[in-house]
């Protein structure tokens, strides 16, 4: 497949493993949306066209050309209908080699002016095939998934992979300084944290889905909600969570709370046993993956992020963003998005008792409740709008190829091409995290 965009002056070819419309990937489509679609010929500015690779596991994988013309991976559909051009490489199994050929084949055929990588295997599979004279390197550094052996052992492959990156973004400047312990110079990395349209939150139609929602759980009268959304990996900490809840139950009696935890993940068994051994399954509902995700936050009373570690939670910017107080553990990007006492209430991590009693405040007291969801609102609106992050972004682009911008300056390129941009164009709900 030719993946080479016509007519833009910046040629952005994305490679990303992805099996459904999870954070980065959510983020890489609505960065497509925001700015391709230029009228540059008139206007004198780069557009900027993104085009996709992709992997999938497929018994066609072992033919000569294990390029895939059809899919049914929710992130290749949602990409494709958004109009983003999307490559699927067929493999076998994870890390294979044999990829190498066809992907080397499609970057040299895309002519990119920049490649961007997303993720442990990709980073890997993209240095080991990256051709001689070939376009700058931006690889995106979301943090790491710690479910087993196995997994660390991928991680620990972007040490070796990271150091061949131009840029390295990441999401925290507790994620940068991480890398730069692993040998990523300094110079090269550049810390962006995530962003969400708070005008797509909460509407009219999400309030009555939501009304709809707490019926169907049959949410008492007095009752409630502590939300939790995210995958159930260990790193995220929902076991503390269920401590946490039977905590609240012996601190605060007058307190009726139910926790409704959206995702899913290897985790799950051990989330369920931990609210089982603690008489709290009929307290714990497990929605498990979700297409929309935002009548949950319209339902709920509260946000609970009990990570043990982070990066740039989008979770946190969505709750954030629909109103909702939050309780998290002070790690890694989330002090960097919130401030204790003002926007959000933090705890240390693995300390079950600080967050249940963090939880009962907001749980009973609404004058709390509403200085930290105004002030919060308000950083989401300000800080993390996703034109601030295009913005950023294309700074990035610039300081690699800074013959794009045409002459003109970072401030007002940016400004044009936020104004230009059509983002209704690509509307995609998140998932899960």
């Amino acid at each position: 497949m030719n993946l080479r965009p016509a007519k833009s002056d910046v040629r952005l070819l994305a490679i990303m493993e992805a099996g459904t419309v999870t954070g980065p990937a959510k983020n890489l489509i609505d960065f497509c949306a925001r700015a391709r679609g230029f009228e540059t010929e008139a206007a004198g500015f780069p557009s900027v066209d993104t085009s996709i690779i992709t992997f999938e596991r497929s018994e066609l994988a072992g033919g000569r050309d294990p390029v895939l013309n059809e899919s049914s991976n929710p992130f290749v559909i949602a990409a494709r209908a958004a109009g983003v051009e999307t490559s699927v490489i067929g493999e076998r199994f994870r890390f294979d080699r044999r990829v190498i050929p066809a992907l080397r084949r499609i970057v040299e055929s895309a002519e990119p002016s920049i490649v961007q990588t997303h993720n442990v295997k990709s980073h890997f599979l993209f240095r080991l095939s990256r051709p001689a004279r070939t376009a700058p390197w931006v690889a995106f550094h979301h943090g790491y998934t710690t479910t087993n052996l196995k997994m660390r052992a991928y991680n620990q492959l972007d040490r070796w992979s990271l150091r061949g990156a131009d840029r390295v973004v990441t999401v925290s400047h507790a994620f940068a300084l991480d890398l730069s312990r692993l040998g990523v110079r300094q110079d090269r990395i550049r810390v962006l944290h995530n962003s969400v349209d708070a005008g797509r939150m909460m509407d009219e139609e999400t309030k009555a889905e939501a009304a709809s929602l707490r019926a169907r759980i049959g949410v008492a009268s007095g009752e409630r909600i502590i939300l939790a959304v995210g995958r159930l990996s260990r790193e995220k900490g929902h076991s503390d969570l269920i401590r946490a809840l039977d905590a609240l139950r012996q601190i605060h009696r007058d307190v009726r709370a139910r926790l409704v935890v959206v995702g899913d993940g290897p985790e799950r068994p051990r989330i369920e046993a931990a609210a089982a051994r603690l008489g709290l399954a009929d307290r714990v509902m497990f929605a498990g993956q979700v297409s929309n995700v935002r009548p949950y936050y319209a339902m709920s009373d509260l946000l609970a992020l009990p990570s043990h570690s982070e990066g740039s939670p989008n979770v946190l910017l969505e709750a954030m963003a629909a109103k909702l107080p939050v309780v998290a553990t002070e790690v890694g990007g989330v002090p960097e998005i919130v401030t204790h006492s003002e926007s959000a209430l933090l705890v240390k991590p693995r300390d079950p008792e600080a967050m249940a009693r963090a939880i009962g405040a907001v749980l009973r007291d609404g004058s709390l409740a509403r200085g930290l969801i105004e002030n919060a609102y308000a950083t989401a609106i300000n800080r993390h709008s996703p034109e601030a992050r295009l913005r950023a972004l294309l700074d990035i682009y610039r300081e690699l190829i800074p013959e794009s911008g045409r002459g003109h300056s970072s401030d007002e390129l940016s400004r044009k091409l936020i104004e230009r941009s059509e983002p209704q164009q690509c509307r995609i709900e998140q998932i899960h995290y």
